[in-house]
Protein backbone atom coordinates (compact mmCIF):
# COMPACT_ATOMS: atom_id res chain seq x y z
CA UNK A 1 0.00 0.00 0.00
CA UNK A 2 1.18 3.53 -0.64
CA UNK A 3 1.65 5.93 2.29
CA UNK A 4 -1.68 7.69 1.78
CA UNK A 5 -3.52 4.40 1.68
CA UNK A 6 -1.71 3.10 4.80
CA UNK A 7 -2.57 6.30 6.62
CA UNK A 8 -6.25 6.09 5.62
CA UNK A 9 -6.48 2.42 6.62
CA UNK A 10 -4.97 3.19 10.04
CA UNK A 11 -6.98 6.35 10.73
CA UNK A 12 -9.59 6.93 13.39
CA UNK A 13 -12.06 8.00 10.72
CA UNK A 14 -11.71 4.66 8.92
CA UNK A 15 -11.88 2.76 12.24
CA UNK A 16 -15.18 4.47 13.10
CA UNK A 17 -16.59 3.73 9.63
CA UNK A 18 -15.59 0.09 10.02
CA UNK A 19 -16.99 -0.29 13.53
CA UNK A 20 -20.26 1.59 13.07
CA UNK A 21 -21.27 0.86 9.48
CA UNK A 22 -19.18 -1.57 7.47
CA UNK A 23 -18.42 -4.50 9.78
CA UNK A 24 -21.90 -4.68 11.37
CA UNK A 25 -23.33 -4.84 7.82
CA UNK A 26 -20.92 -7.59 6.74
CA UNK A 27 -21.39 -9.79 9.81
CA UNK A 28 -25.06 -9.23 10.68
CA UNK A 29 -27.00 -12.40 11.44
CA UNK A 30 -24.10 -14.81 10.79
CA UNK A 31 -22.46 -17.07 13.36
CA UNK A 32 -18.68 -17.21 13.07
CA UNK A 33 -18.05 -20.36 15.10
CA UNK A 34 -14.92 -20.85 17.17
CA UNK A 35 -12.08 -20.16 14.72
CA UNK A 36 -12.03 -17.33 12.17
CA UNK A 37 -9.43 -16.77 9.46
CA UNK A 38 -8.99 -13.12 8.50
CA UNK A 39 -7.41 -12.94 5.04
CA UNK A 40 -5.32 -9.80 4.54
CA UNK A 41 -5.53 -8.23 7.98
CA UNK A 42 -3.52 -5.13 7.03
CA UNK A 43 -2.99 -2.76 9.97
CA UNK A 44 -5.44 -4.74 12.09
CA UNK A 45 -8.40 -2.41 12.64
CA UNK A 46 -10.72 -5.19 11.52
CA UNK A 47 -8.78 -7.78 13.54
CA UNK A 48 -9.26 -5.70 16.65
CA UNK A 49 -13.04 -5.64 16.07
CA UNK A 50 -13.20 -9.37 15.25
CA UNK A 51 -11.20 -10.61 18.23
CA UNK A 52 -13.97 -9.76 20.67
CA UNK A 53 -16.53 -11.66 18.58
CA UNK A 54 -14.90 -15.05 18.12
CA UNK A 55 -12.81 -17.23 20.45
CA UNK A 56 -9.88 -17.56 18.02
CA UNK A 57 -8.73 -15.31 15.15
CA UNK A 58 -5.93 -16.16 12.75
CA UNK A 59 -4.85 -13.02 10.90
CA UNK A 60 -3.06 -13.80 7.64
CA UNK A 61 -1.07 -10.89 6.18
CA UNK A 62 1.34 -10.97 3.23
CA UNK A 63 3.20 -7.75 4.12
CA UNK A 64 5.94 -8.64 6.61
CA UNK A 65 6.01 -5.18 8.23
CA UNK A 66 2.25 -5.08 8.71
CA UNK A 67 2.27 -8.64 10.05
CA UNK A 68 5.06 -7.84 12.53
CA UNK A 69 3.30 -4.68 13.71
CA UNK A 70 0.00 -6.51 14.07
CA UNK A 71 1.63 -9.35 15.99
CA UNK A 72 3.26 -6.89 18.37
CA UNK A 73 0.02 -4.96 18.91
CA UNK A 74 -2.65 -7.68 18.91
CA UNK A 75 -0.88 -10.98 19.36
CA UNK A 76 -2.70 -12.37 22.38
CA UNK A 77 -4.42 -15.44 23.66
CA UNK A 78 -7.03 -15.36 20.88
CA UNK A 79 -5.18 -13.69 17.95
CA UNK A 80 -2.54 -15.56 15.98
CA UNK A 81 -0.78 -13.51 13.28
CA UNK A 82 0.75 -15.35 10.33
CA UNK A 83 2.84 -13.67 7.64
CA UNK A 84 1.96 -15.45 4.42
CA UNK A 85 0.35 -15.48 0.99
CA UNK A 86 -3.40 -16.16 0.90
CA UNK A 87 -3.12 -17.70 -2.56
CA UNK A 88 -0.87 -20.42 -1.10
CA UNK A 89 -2.09 -21.02 2.45
CA UNK A 90 -0.10 -23.39 4.64
CA UNK A 91 -3.15 -24.38 6.72
CA UNK A 92 -4.64 -27.87 6.74
CA UNK A 93 -7.95 -28.51 4.99
CA UNK A 94 -11.07 -27.69 7.04
CA UNK A 95 -9.16 -25.75 9.72
CA UNK A 96 -11.48 -22.75 10.24
CA UNK A 97 -15.16 -22.36 11.13
CA UNK A 98 -15.37 -19.06 9.19
CA UNK A 99 -13.25 -16.72 7.08
CA UNK A 100 -13.33 -13.04 6.23
CA UNK A 101 -11.81 -10.81 3.58
CA UNK A 102 -12.29 -7.17 4.51
CA UNK A 103 -11.45 -4.50 1.90
CA UNK A 104 -8.41 -6.39 0.61
CA UNK A 105 -9.32 -8.43 -2.48
CA UNK A 106 -8.54 -5.49 -4.76
CA UNK A 107 -4.89 -5.74 -3.62
CA UNK A 108 -4.49 -9.23 -5.07
CA UNK A 109 -2.54 -8.69 -8.33
CA UNK A 110 -4.82 -10.46 -10.85
CA UNK A 111 -8.31 -11.98 -11.18
CA UNK A 112 -6.63 -15.41 -11.49
CA UNK A 113 -4.84 -14.96 -8.16
CA UNK A 114 -8.05 -13.63 -6.61
CA UNK A 115 -9.75 -16.86 -7.73
CA UNK A 116 -6.86 -18.89 -6.31
CA UNK A 117 -7.39 -17.09 -2.99
CA UNK A 118 -11.11 -18.00 -3.11
CA UNK A 119 -10.24 -21.67 -3.72
CA UNK A 120 -7.76 -21.61 -0.83
CA UNK A 121 -10.36 -20.13 1.53
CA UNK A 122 -12.83 -22.82 0.43
CA UNK A 123 -10.22 -25.50 1.13
CA UNK A 124 -9.37 -24.31 4.67
CA UNK A 125 -13.00 -23.79 5.74
CA UNK A 126 -14.88 -26.51 7.57
CA UNK A 127 -18.11 -27.79 6.01
CA UNK A 128 -20.88 -25.34 6.89
CA UNK A 129 -18.41 -22.48 7.32
CA UNK A 130 -19.09 -18.99 6.03
CA UNK A 131 -16.78 -16.84 3.94
CA UNK A 132 -17.75 -13.20 4.47
CA UNK A 133 -16.34 -10.00 3.16
CA UNK A 134 -16.57 -6.53 1.78
CA UNK A 135 -14.73 -4.60 -0.90
CA UNK A 136 -14.97 -1.25 -2.60
CA UNK A 137 -16.46 -0.56 -5.99
CA UNK A 138 -14.05 1.16 -8.33
CA UNK A 139 -14.31 4.93 -8.70
CA UNK A 140 -11.97 7.80 -9.54
CA UNK A 141 -11.38 8.55 -5.83
CA UNK A 142 -10.70 4.86 -5.16
CA UNK A 143 -8.16 4.79 -7.99
CA UNK A 144 -6.44 7.96 -6.75
CA UNK A 145 -6.11 6.53 -3.23
CA UNK A 146 -4.38 3.52 -4.77
CA UNK A 147 -1.82 5.30 -6.96
CA UNK A 148 1.31 3.19 -6.91
CA UNK A 149 -0.54 0.31 -5.22
CA UNK A 150 -1.64 -2.97 -6.65
CA UNK A 151 -5.24 -2.31 -7.65
CA UNK A 152 -7.37 -4.96 -9.35
CA UNK A 153 -10.99 -4.02 -8.57
CA UNK A 154 -13.49 -6.83 -8.08
CA UNK A 155 -16.64 -6.49 -10.16
CA UNK A 156 -19.60 -7.26 -7.88
CA UNK A 157 -21.86 -8.35 -10.76
CA UNK A 158 -19.59 -11.32 -11.57
CA UNK A 159 -18.34 -12.11 -8.07
CA UNK A 160 -21.16 -14.52 -7.12
CA UNK A 161 -20.29 -16.67 -10.14
CA UNK A 162 -16.60 -16.60 -9.13
CA UNK A 163 -17.42 -17.70 -5.58
CA UNK A 164 -19.57 -20.56 -6.90
CA UNK A 165 -16.83 -21.61 -9.35
CA UNK A 166 -14.54 -21.92 -6.31
CA UNK A 167 -16.94 -24.39 -4.69
CA UNK A 168 -19.10 -22.14 -2.51
CA UNK A 169 -22.86 -22.43 -2.29
CA UNK A 170 -25.48 -19.98 -1.11
CA UNK A 171 -23.34 -17.11 -2.44
CA UNK A 172 -24.86 -13.66 -2.02
CA UNK A 173 -23.38 -10.38 -3.26
CA UNK A 174 -25.06 -7.10 -2.26
CA UNK A 175 -24.12 -3.54 -3.17
CA UNK A 176 -24.46 -0.57 -0.84
CA UNK A 177 -23.13 2.80 -1.91
CA UNK A 178 -19.53 2.46 -3.03
CA UNK A 179 -19.07 -1.01 -1.55
CA UNK A 180 -20.36 -4.55 -1.80
CA UNK A 181 -20.53 -7.34 0.74
CA UNK A 182 -20.49 -11.04 0.03
CA UNK A 183 -21.43 -14.18 1.87
CA UNK A 184 -20.79 -17.72 0.71
CA UNK A 185 -21.10 -21.05 2.46
CA UNK A 186 -19.11 -24.26 2.21
CA UNK A 187 -21.45 -27.24 2.00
Amino acid sequence: MNRLHRWICSSGLWRRALETRILPWVFEDVGLGDSLLEVGAGPGLTTNWLRSRVPSVTALEIDSQLAASLKKRLGSANVRVIQGDATQMAFDDATFSSAASLTMLHHVPSPELQDQLLRQVFRVLRPGGWFLGVDSISSLLFQIAHLGDTLVPVVPESFKRRLEASGFKEAIVERRGRAFRFRAKKR
